[in-house]
């Protein structure tokens, strides 16, 4: 007998939301704004590549080191225009706080349009809600700008778990939190690896959000894929797995 469905947990970023302008766009907005015309090309590339140097030598926003998400970030920033050619400390130091506070809030977000419909069915159906993310301690304030945070029982991110997908971790404490069994919790996300596999990986049962359906992955079955959140009520009306 099919064990039902009690929870549904959710990635956030590409998910239920998104930035509503590329990085390099809005790194170079900021600088505008304090005198500086950069190319937005460059600055993305330089972005992408301190962000993945940041990632390599203190993962989890340096948690492990000591750290805290808005050193992180701040020395991201620094390094990314640094990278561009700004060597001013001051300046460095203003961009830097100023582009953290500027993605606090729902200002540099933008909700997917069947996000909120799906989180009220969801709801309608007697389920209870979480959130499992790879985010920082700014992602209660932007949900709730976004006015997304009332559909959910708990927000349970990378930093504050102390370990990111995919270590399976992050999950276990979420199981922990929902105080059932894996096979009647649900998660949600867009990344093959991080949500998909670690989490089918514990028995939850994991759906693939492809929203560009490129059927990228063949190995995931068709009725674990979803193009679209909206179908996401008829399949756990189902009960399918």
């Amino acid at each position: 007998m099919r064990v039902p469905v009690r929870w549904v947990l959710w990635d956030v970023k590409d998910t239920l939301l998104k930035v509503r302008r590329s990085v390099g766009e809005q790194y170079c907005s900021e600088a505008e704004r304090a005198g500086l015309k950069l190319p937005a090309a460059q600055v993305e590339t330089a972005f992408r590549q301190a962000y993945r140097q940041q990632s390599t030598l203190f993962p989890n926003y340096g948690r492990a080191q000591g750290m805290d998400s808005k050193v992180w970030w701040t020395g991201l920033v620094r390094s990314t225009f640094v990278q561009c050619g700004v060597d001013d400390p001051a300046l460095l130091d203003k961009l830097a706080n100023n582009l953290y506070y500027n993605f606090c809030g729902p200002e540099n977000w933008e909700v997917f349009p069947d996000s909120n419909s799906t989180l009220k069915f969801c709801i309608a159906l007697g389920l209870k809600q979480g959130v499992v993310s790879n985010f920082d301690k700014r992602l209660e304030g932007i949900l709730r700008g976004c006015g997304l945070l009332t559909h959910f029982s708990f927000l349970l991110t990378s930093e504050e778990a102390g370990v990111a997908k995919p270590n399976p971790a992050i999950f276990t404490q979420a199981l922990v939190r929902c105080g059932v069994q894996a096979s009647s919790v649900v998660h949600v996300g867009d990344h093959y690896v991080n949500d998909y596999l670690t989490s089918r990986s514990l028995g939850i049962r994991g759906y693939l959000l492809d929203r560009q359906d490129s059927h990228g992955h063949l190995d995931v079955p068709t009725k674990h894929r979803l193009q679209s959140l909206d179908e996401l009520p008829a399949r756990l009306q189902q009960d399918t797995d």
